[in-house]
């Protein structure tokens, strides 16, 4: 959350805090500061509760934080859900993020599983100038 304020910035902060409200009343001020962050997360926490207990039994595992289109994503794509409820396990192996960021091609997965039950069939790189082939139902 204060991750982009450095240690000068604190100490500003501070400084600027004991000018405007006094070294007397400044630990009060963050006595009650911290009494309504406290209020906050409380009335939070009830909310959640009793949105689960609406919910029923079958919600009661339910996290919040699923509800951000981030989390979800990575959850459904890159794993760490139950099962592939959305298919994309075949996707997800098929990604070999580390032969990107080396710059090297990407073993074709599809052809290797092809082959495992098939006979060995060689697939040849394209010459120079050739054009590589095009099938008009895959657009």
């Amino acid at each position: 959350m204060f991750s982009d304020i450095g240690p000068l910035e604190v100490v500003t902060l501070v400084v600027l805090a004991i000018v405007i409200f006094g070294p007397d009343k400044l630990p009060k001020l963050i006595q009650d500061v911290m009494g309504f962050i406290r209020k906050v997360r409380s009335f939070a926490d009830n909310a959640k509760q009793d949105i689960r207990t609406e919910l029923g039994p079958d919600f009661k595992d339910f996290d919040f934080e699923d509800l951000n289109p981030k989390t979800f994503v990575r959850k459904q794509v890159l794993g760490g859900g139950d099962g592939d409820p959305l298919g994309f396990k075949e996707i997800r192996d098929g990604l070999d993020i580390k032969s990107v960021l080396n710059d090297e091609p990407a073993p074709n997965r599809a052809v290797t599983e092809l082959t495992k039950s098939a006979p060995p069939v060689t697939l040849e790189p394209l010459k120079a100038g050739e054009r590589p082939p095009f099938d008009p139902d895959a657009t």
